[in-house]
Parts: C-alpha cells; sequence; structure tokens
C-alpha cells in the first residue's frame, strides 16, 4: 500500500497493493494500522454511495465546522475524475484546485481532509463511488462551490453541453461568494 502525496498539503492518494490470479483480485480499501501510520486516524461514522451516468458532475461539496467530513473516495464501478479544492483561509493553496482519476480499474482513493470543497465528474458510461466520512451528514452546515466557476478554471473532462447538474448544484456561488470557516493549519 502507498500513499502520494499531492500539490495540496494534505490530501493524499492512496494507491493499495493488489493480489490478481486466475480467480480475481483481493486488496485491502482500508487498514486502520497502515492509515494511522499517515496520520490518518479518524473514526469513520457513514458510508455514502452514488451510481450516475455519464457526464454527471456532483458538486462542489462541504460541511462547515464543527461538522466538517473528512471523506475517503473511491471508484466501485467505472471512473470519475475527482476534484478538490482547498478553501482554508490563510492556505498557499487557497482556491488551487487538485484533480485525479479514480476508477475500479485502478483502485485508487482520495483521502479529503476537512477545509476542501468535494466533487466529481463521471467519465464512463456508468459509475458507483463510495465514500467514507468521519462526520454525519449535517444540513444546516451543508454549502458548496459552484463547478464552471471560472476562477477556479476546472476541466472536467466532460464537453461543454455534455454536464448533467442538479439544479442544485447550479445555484451554489463562486469561491469568491462562498462560505468558509476553515483555517490553514
Amino acid at each position: 500500500m502507498s500513499f502520494i502525496t499531492t500539490p495540496l498539503k494534505d490530501v493524499l492518494v492512496f494507491e493499495p497493493k493488489v493480489f490478481e490470479d486466475n480467480r480475481g483480485y483481493f486488496f485491502e480499501s482500508y487498514n486502520e494500522k497502515l492509515f494511522k501510520q499517515q496520520s490518518i486516524d479518524f473514526r469513520w461514522v457513514q458510508d455514502n454511495q452514488s451510481s450516475s451516468s455519464y457526464g454527471v458532475i456532483r458538486g462542489l461539496h462541504y460541511q462547515l465546522n464543527p461538522y466538517a467530513q473528512v471523506k475517503l473516495v473511491r471508484a466501485l464501478v467505472g471512473e470519475i475524475l475527482d476534484v478538490v479544492v482547498d478553501i482554508r483561509r490563510g492556505s498557499p493553496t487557497y482556491g488551487k484546485h487538485y484533480a485525479v482519476e479514480l476508477s475500479a480499474k485502478n483502485k485508487k482513493q482520495l483521502f479529503i481532509p476537512a477545509g476542501f470543497a468535494h466533487g466529481f465528474s463521471v467519465l464512463s458510461e456508468k459509475a458507483e463511488v463510495l465514500y467514507k466520512c468521519n462526520e454525519f451528514y449535517n444540513k444546516e452546515t451543508e454549502a458548496g462551490i459552484i463547478y464552471n466557476d471560472p476562477v477556479l478554471g476546472i476541466d472536467w473532462r466532460i464537453p461543454v453541453g455534455k454536464e448533467v447538474v442538479s439544479d442544485k448544484d447550479k445555484l451554489l456561488p463562486s469561491l469568491v461568494g462562498c462560505t468558509t470557516n476553515f483555517e490553514y493549519k
């Protein structure tokens, strides 16, 4: 198992060791001891799973403190482009984003600490996404940033006009107008 650092401090890509043979494959998708060695020591309290078709963009979402969620995201079926945006005030990478392909084939996972907005686009015909959270969903603290904010300049790898975005997500504010109570440490 390996953890790969990203340009955004504290965001990690987890690449499990996969054992394959003529029967299929096996891998540990989570091992508390190994994650603790990377200072990832959270009590996971909620798993969320979604199914989406090509072109769907979900996000960019987060919950404010004190109900901010740490997430561990992976694709069970298909392929997604998973994206995080640093929204920690005072961070040298504030407003910067990082994107990584997560797929059933590559089995990579993205570890997202509190203080980051999160979203993904579906690059395959269908995708099923599972993510662990260390806090329960709290409607009163949910917030977000519009997916197509020109300040962020995210390439979701979906052609213009082929995006499928919820009405709720289309109403999210830009980075400049978003609510955040995260401070960089």
